[in-house]
């Protein structure tokens, strides 16, 4: 007993130093789905990448980490979540060694899938270990805040830090770069996670066949689109993975409505703003993961950025999105958060606009990168906070942790899912582009423009969705702040 309170004493000391071990491993999953991004023409030029597999570099990771995101969250309740954060860490930074050692596309791939799994147990762990640990009120609110500005800085910092150690070590060092960061998180979290956090709750089950079913379905899905480009929108392949990819999904609709335990409980949706901001969210994300995929292809391999420039180039957007989701925080408690999650969308479709049809051989940053950029970023500034906070507002308080899963949930599919549909329609015109004899770097544009026009109809499918499905509530200034 005595010892038991010297160790919870001993904790209570050390609260902020496990806060900063528990965000540098967020830092790390949310750091891998950016860092990449600048790597990739490095990686496909080494590993022989055909232009359209390219994409399952980024695909790979946020199929199997939106796949089982929410089963992550289970398992740390079921089998404890001190021990499943330690092995999830351990297998993420295995995973990220097998990256960077890989010699072929398919190596990167698999090493890339189960980098993305690992961080679908890790993630939720964390954040369940920092709401348990830090009392509700202002402690938590701080924790979270803490918790969110770091989340939102690893996408820049992946960013720049893609681009440095691409330019100056190899594409590889965007992966071996986590391998002593996760060693040290481990060590640490030996010394510092107290045991009492690993309790486990053998009352709950898994959802397993509902886990496979989805990642499944989607990753056929995404595979048969894939396939397009090569094989032509008639092959019998491409459509029999599409099918497929449809019927498991369907399957996993079916399983979650029958399971006793559903991973993903169908009745959330039931309330009209979590439907619609879920919406909102996966289209958008459809259209965000396209955009950086597409620009990071278009300043290197067309106007001949070199990767630190490249990064330099991107982090605008994530001034800009900073500076707007400050502003709706503080607007939303007079207006409600209806008015900016519709104007969001929009903004974003005319961003996306703006880059289809300012993009060119020979352009220059300020005319033909900089202004579609600003405008999508507004338009994502003006839907996140809204879009989270009507996505989680309304929800019993019991489904509250659930309802913030399905909200990661959504990002990380819609992203896997729209980059794969845009990628199709990319590759598809720039292989018809080559067949007329366009020049490459033409037909490469041409290819990213008509991809960008059906994003372009996502994103004006997002407004309609909000228009017709989100209803408008006013917030309280401190809920605001937080999502913020």
């Amino acid at each position: 007993m005595a010892r038991a309170k010297r160790e919870l004493s001993k904790h209570s000391e050390n609260k902020w130093v496990l806060l900063a071990l528990l965000v540098i491993a967020q830092f790390m999953v949310i750091l891998d789905v950016s860092i990449v991004n600048v790597a990739l023409p490095s990686m496909a030029k080494a590993l022989h990448f055909a232009s359209n597999n390219l994409q399952w570099v980024i695909t790979a990771y946020t199929l199997t980490f939106g796949g089982f995101l929410l089963l992550g969250g289970r398992a740390a309740d079921i089998y404890g979540r001190r021990k499943l954060f330690i092995g999830s860490v351990f297998f993420f930074a295995s995973m990220s060694l097998l990256c960077g050692l890989a010699q072929s596309s398919g190596q990167v791939i698999m090493a890339r899938a189960a980098q993305g799994l690992a961080g679908a147990f890790m993630s939720p762990a964390a954040l369940s270990i920092v709401i348990s640990e830090f009392r509700e009120g202002k402690e938590r609110n701080t924790a979270l805040g803490i918790w969110s500005a770091v989340s939102a800085g690893g996408a820049a910092v992946g960013l720049l830090l893609g681009g440095a150690l691409t330019q100056y070590l190899s594409w590889r060092w965007n992966f071996f770069v986590n391998v002593p960061v996760g060693i040290f998180v481990v060590i640490m979290s030996f010394r510092l996670l107290p045991h009492h956090i690993g309790e486990e709750n053998k009352k709950l089950r898994l959802d397993l066949p509902g886990a496979a079913l989805a990642t499944a379905g989607l990753v056929s899905l995404v595979y048969g689109l894939s396939k397009a480009p090569n094989d032509g929108w008639g092959s019998t392949t491409v459509w029999s993975f599409i099918v497929a990819g449809l019927v498991l999904l369907i399957g996993f609709v079916i399983n979650e409505r029958k399971t006793d335990q559903p991973m993903l409980p169908l009745n959330l949706f039931r309330i009209r703003n979590v439907l619609g901001g879920n919406a909102a969210f996966l289209i958008i994300a459809c259209t965000l993961f396209s955009m950086f995929f597409f620009m990071t292809l278009y300043t290197q391999q067309v106007l001949g950025y070199s990767p630190v420039k490249t990064g330099l180039s991107f982090l605008p957007v994530t001034l800009v999105i900073a500076i707007l989701s400050g502003v709706v925080a503080k607007i939303v408690p007079k207006i409600g958060y209806k008015p900016p999650m519709n104007l969001g969308p929009l903004v974003l479709a005319i961003g996306l606009f703006t880059i289809a049809h300012t993009m060119k051989v020979g352009g220059n940053y300020w005319h033909n990168v900089f202004p579609g950029l600003a405008l999508a970023a507004a338009g994502m500034g003006l839907t996140f906070v809204s879009g989270t906070l009507a996505a989680t507002s309304g929800v019993p308080k019991h489904l509250s942790g659930i309802a913030s899963g399905v909200l990661n949930t959504s990002q990380q599919v819609g992203g896997a899912i729209g980059l794969a549909i845009l990628s199709a329609v990319a590759f598809s015109t720039v292989r018809t582009q080559a067949h007329a004899h366009v020049v490459a770097k033409y037909a490469q544009i041409h290819g990213y423009q008509s991809a960008l026009h059906v994003g372009i109809g996502l994103a004006l499918a997002g407004v309609v969705a909000v228009f017709f499905i989100v209803k408008n509530e006013v917030v309280d200034p401190a809920e605001a702040l937080n999502a913020g």
